[in-house]
């Protein structure tokens, strides 16, 4: 089938072939030496220093054509710079077509070019490279899009549409300049936390994807088969109970940036596809670890923004220690008037619909008390608040609380409404999470999809024996959403999943 082009990308394949018809190789395979960047000549030049001599590669956005002469706006990975382009200076002698030709009528907006020339201050008072030579270095057979901004600064035909951005990231990066920046910060922030870690002296592992027993977590998994094995396999919803083996082998602190995958709802805070930090660290409790992550979540915001502050959604939040503490049974008695711990499974239901939620016979306790919390309690906890001391039947993977059997040594970690972390005081009795599994199981059979299957290898290696550790799980593409106020948990991942586009 015969390619279908705009009159636009027309115009482009033949400026693609006039300029081969020039003698000049659009996508040429020989290295082009680079010197210098936009934003390097910009902290370097002084007016009163000896010429300074550049080679600089980017992408053409601008061109200003005056006669034998033009300006133009080159985007390297730092940023932008301005270029002269003289006639005279890249068409010596009797060859103008280079200019004339090549320059004015067959090099687009969206062109890689590299140039080497000398760096001077305009009349204007703008820094600027002198052009000596230009070369091609790759033909952009696509216009880019054209973002036009009227008189009073309101801008249009901009590449605002959300669907057309996440599946174009690519374009998405190359004209909204601010999204770029959303992603600079992401590996800042992840670079910050990866130090605090190995500077407490915790060892990055890795472990695997493909999973026999999706364990670590309540949720309905992807899956998949290994033809070799003969196998059904499942994309790992986590990776909690592969680190907290290492923890049984003798290690003394993991973590881990993982990818997992949940094959659940998307919406603003979910993504089928995402990415969690976890960490376990032997001999210290949930109480410890409040501590700790404290100063990992300050060095964070620190990262991002060069404070430990952020603006989400226009309300300013702070990252400084101490966090608020409050209880999760203690907030929905505020709210409801009704200790939940003393309520059975049908008073809970009830009290649900009182508050407009919907029941459904899968739901045990723990998912009754779950969902109070989120209707009534969540949406305001917008400074960052460890929600502590959950029911026993929504944790079953963690140590009763010391306490009350009740309840269980655990915390949640909300900051802008929404959970970002979520940590335990590790259930380290192999017969107490051998009876939480059966629970689960229950569960399951009930028709609750999300309910953990049992992992009898996970068991075997705490009857060999874990020490007591404290875990944490923390959603990194939320975190990334507040440090860089982000409404859509999309707009930090580079390739959100996309419904298939549809090609003629």
């Amino acid at each position: 089938m015969a390619e279908t082009l705009s009159e636009q990308e027309a115009n482009r394949r033949t400026s693609l072939q006039k300029i081969r018809d020039l003698g000049i190789e659009p996508f040429p395979a020989a290295e082009f030496p680079v010197t210098a960047t936009s934003k390097g000549i910009a902290a370097s030049f002084k007016d009163d220093a000896p010429q300074q001599d550049v080679a600089l590669a980017g992408r053409l956005m601008s061109i200003r054509i005056m006669g034998k002469a033009a300006f133009a706006v080159l985007r390297d990975g730092e940023g932008d710079q301005q270029i002269y382009i003289s006639r005279d200076d890249i068409a010596p002698g009797e060859d103008k077509a280079m200019y004339n030709d090549f320059f004015k009528k067959y090099l687009d907006l969206g062109d890689f070019i590299g140039v080497k020339g000398f760096v001077f201050r305009t009349r204007t008072g703008e820094i600027t490279v002198h052009v000596k030579e230009l070369t091609m270095l790759a033909k952009s057979l696509r216009p880019l899009p054209t973002v036009k901004t009227d008189e009073e600064g309101n801008v249009h035909d901009a590449f605002a549409d959300p669907e057309q951005r996440y599946r174009m990231r690519y374009v998405d990066l190359i004209v909204n300049r601010d999204v770029k920046e959303t992603f600079l910060k992401r590996a800042r922030i992840f670079d910050a936390m990866r130090k605090s870690f190995q500077e407490a002296g915790y060892i990055e592992v890795d472990t695997p994807v493909l999973q026999a027993i999706p364990g670590g977590a309540a949720a309905r998994p992807f899956a998949t088969h290994h033809n070799a094995l003969d196998t059904p396999f499942y994309l790992r919803i986590a990776n909690e109970l592969y680190l907290k083996r290492l923890i049984v082998g003798g290690f003394d602190g993991v973590f881990e940036f993982s990818r997992n995958f949940r094959n659940e709802g998307m919406d603003r805070t979910h993504n089928p596809e995402f990415t969690v930090m976890e960490l376990y660290v032997a001999y210290k409790d949930y109480r410890w670890m409040m501590d700790y992550i404290e100063g990992v979540f300050t060095a964070a915001a620190n990262a991002a923004n060069g404070a430990p502050t952020a603006t989400f959604q226009g309300k300013e939040i702070s990252f400084k220690a101490p966090f608020k503490r409050i209880t999760m049974c203690g907030a929905i008695k505020e709210k409801t008037g009704q200790d939940v711990l003393e309520l059975d499974e049908q008073t809970l239901g009830e009290l649900c619909k009182k508050h407009g939620i919907e029941v459904t016979a899968s739901m045990g306790k723990g998912k009754l008390i779950d969902e109070l919390f989120s209707e009534l309690v969540q949406p305001e906890l917008i400074q960052p608040t460890f929600v502590m001391d959950f029911p026993l039947e929504m944790s079953p993977l963690c140590k009763k609380h010391r306490d009350d059997d009740r309840l269980t040594e655990r915390f949640e970690l909300f900051i802008g409404g929404f959970e970002v972390a979520n940590a335990y005081s590790e259930l380290n009795d192999p017969i107490d999470q051998r009876e939480r599994f059966e629970a689960q199981l229950k569960l399951m059979e009930r028709g609750d999809d999300e309910a953990m299957f049992i992992d009898r290898d996970f068991l075997r290696a705490l009857e060999y024996g874990m020490p007591p550790t404290s875990g944490i799980g923390i959603g990194m593409d939320r975190l990334v959403m507040l440090l860089t106020d982000n409404p859509a948990i999309q707009e930090v991942l580079l390739f959100p999943q996309m419904r298939p586009e549809k090609f003629d």
